[in-house]
């Protein structure tokens, strides 16, 4: 395995590409390509920055080039490409202003396996933004939840007073528990690249924004067949699912009591 820079990573990576790529997709494919040793908690979220950061302080020394709102690419290869389009000084200068902005809804998970959760009194309810990047324990998360039998929604809540964890913990011995196997989360909190949550950032927002927020929670969550993408603006991050590591070590541990049983 290479150990590049991100830079460097990112460079190579568009290099071999034929068009200019999301920033998510370049994550992705830096992770596939065994580019780098460590990518922390939030690679998707590191490219964007680290291409950001050299258009802020290079300007048109950059070798990276904004061509759509998270798709970048080789400023060398854009200009050679006469069907690629480049953004103006004014609209890229807008998308950096407005590139932390996330809105209310800042990371998010879809039908998690309740088997993959250690059911504890403080379960660690883990995520990864992309395989090989570090887990993330969402178990402190605050915003809204859904519970799932199978695809169909059979509850809606929240977590306000109580973190994410503590909420699903109280229904595996509730009324609703034998009635759900999955779960989807949207969290306001967002996650630094130390796979740590960011509780303490203040969110300011408008109408449009929570109009926009809410559109796409209806979609992510309903999944209606006649809408083909979630809501307009909607740029939360999705977390990937990762089994509780304690749960493997358990089932170790009651396969070895039977064997001796056995014997």
């Amino acid at each position: 395995m290479a150990d590049l820079s991100w830079r460097e990573a990112i460079t190579r990576v568009l290099r071999n590409s034929a068009e200019a790529m999301h920033y998510t997709d370049i994550a992705e494919e830096i992770a596939e390509q065994e580019l780098r040793a460590e990518f922390g908690a939030t690679p998707a979220a590191t490219v964007n920055s680290v291409i950001s950061t050299s258009l802020q302080a290079e300007g048109n020394a950059s070798p990276f080039i904004r061509v759509d709102r998270g798709r970048y690419w080789l400023r060398e290869l854009a200009q050679s490409n006469p069907v690629a389009g480049v953004m103006s000084a004014s609209e890229d200068q807008a998308l950096i202003a407005d590139s932390e902005n996330t809105g209310l809804i800042n990371a998010f998970g879809m039908y998690w396996s309740r088997a993959n959760v250690l059911w504890t009194a403080t379960p660690k309810i883990l995520g990864q933004q992309q395989p090989g990047s570090t887990a993330v324990d969402f178990c402190n998360q605050k915003g809204v939840y859904l519970l799932h039998d199978g695809r169909a929604v059979v509850y809606v809540g929240r977590t306000t007073d109580q973190p994410l964890g503590t909420r699903l913990r109280q229904h595996i011995v509730d009324r609703l528990n034998g009635r759900w196997d999955r779960f989807s989360w949207f969290g306001v909190y967002s996650v630094a690249d130390d796979a740590s949550l960011k509780t303490t950032k203040n969110v300011t927002y408008d109408l449009s924004m929570l109009i926009v927020t809410m559109e796409a929670l209806l979609i992510e969550g309903l999944e209606p067949p006649q809408n083909r993408k979630r809501g307009d603006d909607f740029r939360a991050v999705e977390f990937l699912q990762v089994e509780d590591p304690e749960i493997q070590k358990t089932q170790i541990v009651k396969l070895m009591d039977e064997l001796k049983k056995k014997l």
